[in-house]
């Protein structure tokens, strides 16, 4: 009975939804507004009931970053998971959840693998993207797909727009990364105006590298020097959009994305042992769309729907089969459809209903697999008050799950309910002082391969749940001294889990063992301070500095050897500083990364121990005009200090290299 209210309550909000603009709408009407000048500083941080966390493309070579996953590394309460390399696997873990509970945006749609439950931020490269922010709770704005309201962290990326006019119709963007290990990273963006109101934007790049970097190896004792081997990568980008807009009020858009990625797999370093024969090929595309429109009585609709398609091709010519080796096939698809609707009751009152539909297959050629099939479906009511000084943001998500195979019984369907409140209060009258704090249940339900692979019968696992705790505040102040502006922001956080999912490698990947033992606590501490200043005249300093301390331990089972230990890779203290100058058209940086000690088992034992590390990076940036014609150049030393480090046990990083960028733009 309650399958079918689900069903019937999704069919009938998406109906209403999709139209409404009939039933509520009223006529179109333009209001001019007269020019106002804003002058003054303000500062970068987000003064938000929730942390919020953001980098801009000005300061993605500030930052050292190639990738997604090197740009949020900065971030308070991020640990990124690195494989090491240019084309090694890359996941970002907030608050020591795990990769599972980020949910990664694309433009404010989610970016879904039902196979792992994880998104490989190695993928992305930055020349697409205006802005990456990291919401951790929720996002803030109530005009957003139910599957937001879904995870503990919301990472979103925001690609760049394009702002054209008549007297600029379009603009070109062509430029070349070269490097170390033979990267050789050659990318173009052409941005067009098509008329009043339509534009569009395409962007193509290509990556080659050998990957092949030296590395400390200490088989037997001794510190001797290993080569790593079968790290070549050859990566083809195309993606873009078109873009419709009218006086802010209705926009529309719809992109595509496709990426072909051919990859060596190195692996682990073990016993001086050299892995070669493991090879993948990824080919994923999608096309997404979006319309957006807002009615003078403040309703807000937000229509998003996207179609995916991934596909993996896995090989290891050394793995012991009757077969010759490992040869498998994986395909994924996804239909995902979405309505969310807002109005206002009063200027200080917001209300939103949003309803969500995804239905994902897959193909997987491996020994007895099921071919399963989930529909998810979400459901979010959402309220967000202003009331004085005082803030209160509340949703109510409900989220279905139902499996179907074509080979035996699936998994029960499943269904909860995860609550969420939001305060605020404003402690100073102007506004300077922010005090915060938040309430989230969460709901992980057991990804494709928890559930299906290698199994005879599908398991049976109970979702992960955690309830998430997070008390804090944020001071900004604008200044008009040697400072322009300081901002300073800590939060304290508890976090339960329970039904904590574990997976245990047996003899062969048949026997693998998948169950519900794990509850973890986790308490944590994230600062962070930013501040511009100014040490002379035409210079500016910027000074970034994160802090997170976290205590994860695991409390599954009091005769456990390991009770009240720290969760695998997870250090106690972290430590991100970005300082530098600016000075027109040149900018010099330094930025610098520290990791404690941690344990790569569950036992925190010295055989197990990896050490602490350090990594600094250097970059320097120079805009200048040539020919008429605006250039951007910058080098990057990484590593610079060749630090020897590994972030995941057997993946040694790369030492010391070197990047140069030169870009035209016309």
């Amino acid at each position: 009975m309650l399958n079918k209210n689900l069903f019937a309550l999704n069919a009938i909000a998406f109906s209403i939804l999709c139209v409404s603009p009939r039933v509520f709408g009223q006529s179109d009407s333009t209001r001019n507004l007269k020019e106002v000048n804003v002058q003054g500083i303000t500062s970068d941080v987000f003064k938000t009931a929730a942390p919020v966390q953001s980098v801009t493309s000005s300061d993605f070579s500030r930052y050292s970053a190639f990738s997604v996953a090197d740009a949020v590394r900065n971030f308070s309460g991020v640990a990124v998971r690195d494989y090491g390399g240019i084309g090694g696997l890359k996941t970002v873990s907030v608050r020591s959840m795990g990769a599972g509970y980020t949910s990664v945006l694309y433009d404010g749609i989610l970016i879904n693998d039902a196979q792992t439950g994880q998104v490989d931020l190695g993928r992305f490269n930055l020349l697409n993207l205006q802005q990456i922010i990291l919401y951790t709770g929720q996002p803030l704005n109530l005009n957003l797909p139910a599957r937001s309201y879904a995870n503990s962290a919301v990472l979103s990326l925001i690609t760049k727009q394009p702002q054209l006019s008549r007297e600029k119709p379009n603009r070109f963007t062509a430029g070349i990364r070269a490097g170390s290990f033979g990267l050789i990273n050659p990318y173009l963006q052409w941005q067009q105006r098509l008329s009043g109101n339509w534009s569009m934007v395409l962007n193509g790049s290509t990556l080659n590298a050998n990957g092949n970097y030296r590395f400390k190896d200490s088989f037997g004792g001794k510190d001797t020097i290993g080569r790593r081997v079968n790290s070549d990568v050859s990566t083809q980008q195309i993606d873009g959009g078109v873009y419709y807009s009218r006086n802010d009020s209705t926009k529309f858009r719809l992109q595509f994305n496709y990426i072909n990625s051919d990859r060596g797999l190195p692996g682990p370093v073990i016993l001086n042992a050299v892995y070669d024969n493991q090879h993948l090929l990824n080919q994923d595309a999608f096309v997404q769309a979006a319309y957006d429109r807002i009615w003078q009585n403040s309703l807000h609709l937000l229509l998003t729907a996207k179609a995916s398609h991934n596909y993996q091709h896995y090989t290891d010519a050394s793995f012991l089969n009757n077969n010759g080796g490992a040869n498998e096939h994986y395909t994924q698809r996804e239909i995902y459809q979405s309505a969310t609707l807002s109005y206002k009751p009063l200027q200080n009152w917001e209300i939103a209903y949003g309803t969500d539909a995804s239905f994902v297959d897959m193909d997987v050629d491996v020994y007895k697999y099921v071919f399963p099939k989930r529909l998810s479906l979400y459901n979010i009511l959402a309220s967000n008050l202003k009331l004085g000084r005082f803030g209160i943001q509340t949703s109510l998500l409900s989220t279905y799950i139902n499996d179907d195979n074509e080979t035996n019984a699936a998994a029960k369907s499943k269904s909860a309910w995860s609550p969420t409140l939001v305060a605020s209060y404003e402690a100073m009258k102007n506004g300077e002082l922010l005090i915060r704090a938040f309430y989230k249940n969460v709901y992980r339900y057991p990804n494709l391969s928890e559930q299906y692979y290698y199994a005879v019968q599908p398991r049976d696992i109970k979702p992960e749940q955690s309830r998430q705790y997070n008390v804090g505040a944020v001071y900004t102040k604008n200044l008009d001294g040697f400072a322009e502006y300081v901002s300073a922001g800590v939060d304290g956080y508890y976090y339960n889990v329970t039904n904590k999912i574990f997976t245990f490698p047996g003899r062969s990947a048949e026997i693998i063992s998948v169950r519900n033992i794990g509850k973890v606590d986790i308490r944590g501490l994230d600062v962070n301070i930013k501040t511009r200043f100014k040490p002379v005249a035409d210079y500016t300093g910027l000074f970034n500095l994160s802090y997170t301390y976290q205590k994860a331990i695991d409390i599954s089972n009091m005769g456990d050897s390991f009770y009240k230990e720290q969760i695998p890779y997870t250090p106690k203290h972290t430590l991100a500083l970005n300082a530098g100058v600016k000075h027109q058209g040149i900018g010099l940086f330094y930025n610098h990364i520290f990791s404690s000690s941690r344990y790569y088992l569950s036992n925190n034992r010295p055989e197990y121990y990896l050490p602490a590390y350090h990594i600094s990076d250097f970059s320097f940036t120079y805009d200048f005009r040539l020919f008429k014609k605006q250039f951007y150049s910058a080098l990057e030393v990484n590593n610079a200090f060749n630090s020897d480090y590994v972030i995941v046990k057997g993946y040694p990083m790369p030492p010391r290299s070197i990047r140069l960028t030169l870009q035209l733009t016309i």
